[in-house]
């Protein structure tokens, strides 16, 4: 590993979370409208496409503090990122609330928001817009990192280092992605590569909050957020079921790899 990395990633964070706050100008109608406000967030990140050989690392602790660090910076970025959504469309719920009308730049924007989480909505209105926070919602940070190394084989595999991709997504299409050699008959499926890890980690975001499949996910995060509770890893862990072939066995072995390294994730989670 490159010595220094770990200090340019926490200064690129700091970069993105000022640009990413810099964007909230949105609410005004002073920014070039024909520019996707979903567009602009994911482009105000630097994208990551360089994977450390974490294989290489003898030392289990350092190869697992190594690999967080990594993705800590990458995860956070993403979770700014859905967190400047979330207070937009919270802000535009609140603007309905007090019967005031939406410009045509604030509507283009929250449409947007709800293509990109798959959520058909007939009428934008008080409804639609909490209906759409259940999905607008950050994931916590001890959880994708623990599931990360569970799908990556702690960023070793050939489909982290090759196709960025630390979360296992499939794509469907021929030459989409790397065709697994454990690949069964009849099978078309293949591991979706992606230009940058940052584009792996915002995919994997995504599809938690937007895919059908992981409606029970979303459902015990908006009951903890209803109790003015902050959702936890231990907790949305149970959502996954249908992440893995395996479901309850791949819950019991996330919940167990979040114990056993408790010690490097206790400073996670806000």
């Amino acid at each position: 590993m490159k010595t220094g990395r770990i200090g340019s990633f926490t200064l690129a964070l700091a970069m993105v979370i000022l640009a990413i706050f810099s964007l909230r100008i949105w609410l005004i109608p002073t920014a070039d409208e024909s520019v996707s406000i979903v567009a602009q967030l994911e482009n105000s990140v630097d994208p990551v496409t360089q994977v450390p050989d974490f294989s290489a690392i003898n030392d289990i602790a350092q190869k697992k503090k190594a690999f967080f660090d990594f993705l800590r910076p990458i995860i956070q970025q993403q979770n700014a990122i859905i967190t400047t959504e979330r207070d937009f469309v919270s802000d535009m719920g609140k603007l309905i609330e007090n019967g005031e009308s939406l410009s045509e730049t604030q509507l283009a924007q929250l449409n947007q928001l709800f293509d990109k989480y798959q959520y058909a909505a007939r009428n934008i209105d008080t409804k639609s817009l909490n209906s759409l926070l259940k999905r607008v919602d950050i994931v916590p940070e001890s959880m994708v990192l623990i599931q990360a190394a569970n799908e990556s084989g702690w960023g070793s595999s050939r489909f982290a280092r090759e196709g960025f991709n630390f979360f296992g997504e499939w794509c469907f299409s021929e030459g989409c992605g790397i065709v697994p050699s454990s690949r069964g008959s009849g099978k078309i499926h293949e591991v979706k590569v992606f230009p940058s890890v940052d584009a792996s980690v915002s995919s994997y975001m995504r599809n938690l909050n937007a895919n059908t499949a992981y409606a029970l996910f979303r459902s015990i995060r908006a009951d903890l957020r209803s109790q003015e509770l902050e959702p936890t890893a231990d907790q949305l862990i149970y959502g996954l079921v249908n992440y893995s072939e395996r479901q309850e066995a791949y819950i019991d072995e996330l919940l167990d790899m979040l114990r056993h390294n408790e010690k490097y994730l206790v400073k996670l989670d806000v």
